[in-house]
C-alpha cells in the first residue's frame, strides 16, 4: 500500500519567541511510519516539530503550523494513496495574529490572546479533499473516551478511530508506552493493552493491512 502518515504537534506563533502547542512527542506517528516501511509499504510522511529523526526511507515533509500541515496533506492526499493515518496532534486554535516583536512584560496582571480555529485536517479529508481510501484518525481524550471517539469517527467519516486517554504520566503523550481503544465504522470495537508504541504501531499496521484487503 501507499500510506500517508501525519505525526507530531504543530506550533502556532504568539510572537517571534512564543507559541501555542501541545505535549505530543511524535513517537506514535514515527513508530507507525517505521512499522509501515518495515512491512514493505510506501510511506509519505508529514511531521510537525519533534526531536526525532525522520524515517530514512519515507518521503518526509517537515511542517511547523497547522496551516502548513493542512497544505501538505492537501498536496499529498492524492488518488494513489491507499490509506491515510492522521496521528498528528494539530492545534485546534491559533492566535488571530502574531506580534512582530517579542511581547514585553508589563505591570498588568493579565494578557488577552484572541484565538481562531485552525482548519480541520481530518475532517477535510473526505470533503473537500475528496479522499476515498482508508481513513484512520486518532482521538486523544481526558474523559468520555468512547463517546468522544465514536462521535469523531462518525463526524470525520473515518474507517477507524484509534483512541487513548491522555493525562496519565505513564501512557499517552511524551512517553514510550500507550494503550489504545479501536472503534470501527461498522460498529466493531477492540482494545490494544498497554505496551510500547513500537509494538502498538506494528499491530496497527497489521490491522490497517486487513482493512485494506477487505476494502479491495
Amino acid at each position: 500500500m501507499k500510506i500517508l502518515i501525519t505525526a507530531g504537534p504543530t506550533r502556532e506563533a504568539i510572537d517571534p519567541v512564543r507559541y501555542i502547542s501541545n505535549r505530543s512527542s511524535g513517537k506514535m506517528g514515527y513508530a507507525l511510519a517505521e512499522a509501515a516501511l518495515a512491512s514493505g509499504h510506501q510511506v509519505s510522511f508529514i511531521s510537525g516539530p519533534v526531536a526525532l529523526s525522520a524515517p530514512s526511507e519515507a518521503q518526509t515533509t517537515q511542517v511547523l503550523t497547522a496551516a502548513e500541515m493542512y497544505a501538505a496533506v492537501e498536496n499529498q492526499l492524492t488518488s494513489d494513496i491507499d490509506a491515510a493515518i492522521f496521528c498528528a496532534a494539530v492545534a485546534d486554535y491559533r492566535p488571530i495574529s502574531a506580534a512582530e516583536q517579542k511581547i514585553k512584560k508589563t505591570q498588568d496582571q493579565h494578557i488577552t490572546l484572541t484565538l481562531e480555529k485552525t482548519a480541520d485536517i481530518l475532517g477535510s479529508a473526505r470533503s473537500p479533499m475528496g479522499f476515498e481510501g482508508l481513513l484512520i484518525g486518532f482521538a486523544a481524550e481526558t474523559q468520555h473516551l468512547e463517546k468522544n471517539a465514536q462521535a469523531k469517527l462518525k463526524q470525520k467519516k473515518c474507517d477507524l478511530m484509534i483512541a487513548n486517554l491522555v493525562g496519565d504520566s505513564t501512557t499517552g503523550f511524551d512517553v514510550d508506552e500507550n494503550q489504545l481503544q479501536l472503534f470501527y465504522r461498522n460498529g466493531k470495537t477492540d482494545a490494544l493493552p498497554r505496551q510500547t508504541k513500537v509494538r502498538l504501531a506494528q499491530k496497527l499496521i497489521e490491522i490497517i493491512e486487513k482493512l485494506g484487503e477487505a476494502k479491495t
